[in-house]
């Protein structure tokens, strides 16, 4: 016990008792440690009563609060007490209720010395105003900080242990699951949610589409209540909590520690398929966003495409003022190459993507092309396939362009560039797990490749070889030719000054025009052309052999608009 301190204001000694526990467990009973150091405390200040000790009755109770911080709100209302000059002296059961930090204890001393004030503790002997008090508080101070670091060691490995287990180790459960028993329960009605954002994330390819669509649908986040009562959660989801759900590896069933996964005890609420699915777009966007490339447009049909000798064709690109222009190329040609004339196949990547694509597409939205080459067992999840397959065949150019590559070499096996067709070979069984659609097919065969073609010309230009598409592109962006609508200006100005002419003849018009009056005589008919064709060329969507020279060369046409559509290829 220590030696009683020097007695102040007329004899009287203000003693204030600082009590403290690291958990909140069991401070619900009626007697509880708290008490228990308390008592201790009054029974020791009443010895000194003779002495002048007084007991105030204000309390300093830090239920729940770590002695590896001063961050403890009854711990900081008694030093400001001793700093204002209302507390004499610290009265604790024991040192390591008061710091288990030696650099906490140096500024508590501080504080205590700079109002003359000092502390007891009432199981172990020493005096703060003695230099030998303070070499003993020291080194019982080394020894608490000690026990602390022993302790938090002996923590810290029985959480690796248990984890590598599998075992969940407390906190707050994410959404979709909850606590019980010390093990993380399923909640049916959140986990919908969970896969909902996974499946849309894979159909989307975007965290920022998700997180719009999720707060139009006004879904929100998980929302719980904390010990203090406080309602915490509920919000609508931000982009950087949408991120990492995406990556929280216990949804697939996994306990993470120290970037080491460990098969966990609780069920997934994501199958290693939708897993997948949602990590390839997410891996891409992310090494997009810090290569600085997201601007580039990637090249769909990388590591897909082959040359007619079974040479891969590779990615490349070249800059001319300033336009970067993508191609796709096999081999590099060889001396042999150069003596007998060959070249190598170099096509323009745009080209053969529009084409691939396109193919593809035309595939999803053929309701009968996809039962026929997925024919799954269950009818509900064949029309949902179906019906998703069509989706995304139709919002195509919507679609980012990472979840565009995903989704074309997860289908696509390869892509064989021949002299007369392209050839794509498809795996159709893969579409249901893209797509997220679980089911068993009727077929019990492997998963064989089905070929989709497509019909091409080769030909020969300059040192290269260009590739033409045959047959209509029903995906084919509109490109509108200039020299049809500069036709059409031309033959609606050519009109109107027959109209303001006053009855002057047509060779004074076409002279006026400096045209011949046949010339003049043509474009005026091509003035009264039907209106859907007209907007159909300025739209770029009149059939691909319809030319400026066709088109003059029809300018004796019907003025029944019907049968304008059915001569220049309209019906």
């Amino acid at each position: 016990m220590t030696k009683p301190v020097a007695t102040r204001r007329g004899g009287t000694v203000r003693c204030a008792i600082y009590t403290r526990k690291s958990s909140e467990e069991g401070l619900e009973q009626e007697f509880n440690s708290l008490q228990a150091q308390r008592e201790a405390c009054e029974a020791f200040i009443a010895s000194q009563r003779h002495e002048g000790w007084v007991c105030l009755r204000a309390g300093y109770d830090d239920g729940g609060f770590s002695g590896a911080t001063m961050d403890r709100p009854a711990l900081q209302r008694l030093l400001a007490d001793i700093t204002a000059g209302r507390v004499d002296t610290i009265v604790v059961y024991k040192i390591d209720r008061l710091t288990r930090s030696l650099a906490d204890f140096a500024k508590i001393v501080e504080i205590l010395d700079a109002r003359g004030a000092s502390f007891v503790s009432v199981t172990q002997q020493f005096n703060t105003t003695t230099s030998i008090g303070r070499l003993t508080l020291n080194i019982l101070l080394s020894f608490a900080q000690f026990e602390r670091e022993v302790i938090g060691e002996r923590i810290r490995d029985k959480i690796a242990a248990s984890k590598k287990k599998g075992m969940w180790m407390g906190g707050v459960p994410p959404l979709g699951y909850r606590a019980q028993d010390g093990k993380l329960v399923v909640i049916e009605s959140e986990a919908e949610i969970v896969r909902m954002i996974f499946r849309r994330y894979a159909e989307l390819g975007s965290v920022r589409l998700l997180k719009d669509e999720f707060e139009a649908r006004e879904i929100k986040s998980k929302s719980w209540t904390t010990a203090s009562g406080r309602r915490v959660g509920g919000k609508p989801f931000s982009r950087g909590a949408l991120y990492l759900m995406l990556q929280n590896r216990l949804y697939r069933g996994e306990i993470v520690h120290k970037g080491q996964s460990h098969p966990g005890e609780h069920t997934p609420i994501i199958d290693p398929p939708l897993w997948n699915a949602v990590q390839v777009p997410l891996a891409a966007n992310t090494a997009e966003r810090n290569s600085g490339t997201r601007t580039r447009q990637p090249s769909l049909l990388a590591g897909r495409l082959f040359d007619a000798d079974g040479h891969r064709m590779t990615p490349t690109h070249a800059a001319k003022k300033g336009t970067r222009y993508r191609y796709y190329v096999s081999r590099p040609p060889t001396a042999d190459d150069r003596t007998n004339g060959s070249a190598a196949l170099r096509i323009p990547a745009g080209e053969i993507e529009q084409a691939v694509t396109s193919r593809v597409r035309q595939w999803l939205v053929d309701p009968g092309s996809v039962y026929q080459s997925t024919r799954l067992a269950d009818p509900s999840a064949q029309r949902r396939l179906i019906a998703r397959a069509e989706e995304i065949g139709k919002s195509w150019p919507e679609l980012p362009a990472a979840r565009q590559r995903t989704f074309l070499t997860a289908l696509i096996e390869r892509i064989d560039v021949g002299a007369n067709r392209i050839d794509i070979h498809l795996r159709p069984r893969r579409l249901s797990t893209l797509l997220d659609i679980a089911a068993t097919s009727l077929s019990s065969a492997t998963d064989e490749a089905q070929i989709l073609s497509v019909p091409i010309k080769l030909r020969r230009s300059g040192r290269g070889i260009k590739m033409l598409i045959d047959g209509a592109d029903p995906f084919a962006p509109a490109k509108p030719d200039a020299r049809l609508i500069k036709l059409l200006i031309r033959a609606r100005r050519f009109n109107a000054t027959l109209v303001g002419s006053d009855g002057a003849p047509f060779t004074a018009l076409a002279k006026r025009e400096g045209v011949s009056p046949s010339y003049f005589t043509r474009l005026v008919r091509l003035s009264y052309l039907a209106p859907d064709i007209t907007q159909a060329i300025l739209d770029g969507r009149q059939p691909r052999d319809l030319t400026a020279d066709k088109l003059l060369a029809h300018s004796r046409l019907p003025l029944a608009w019907h049968e304008q559509r059915t001569a220049l290829g309209f019906a």
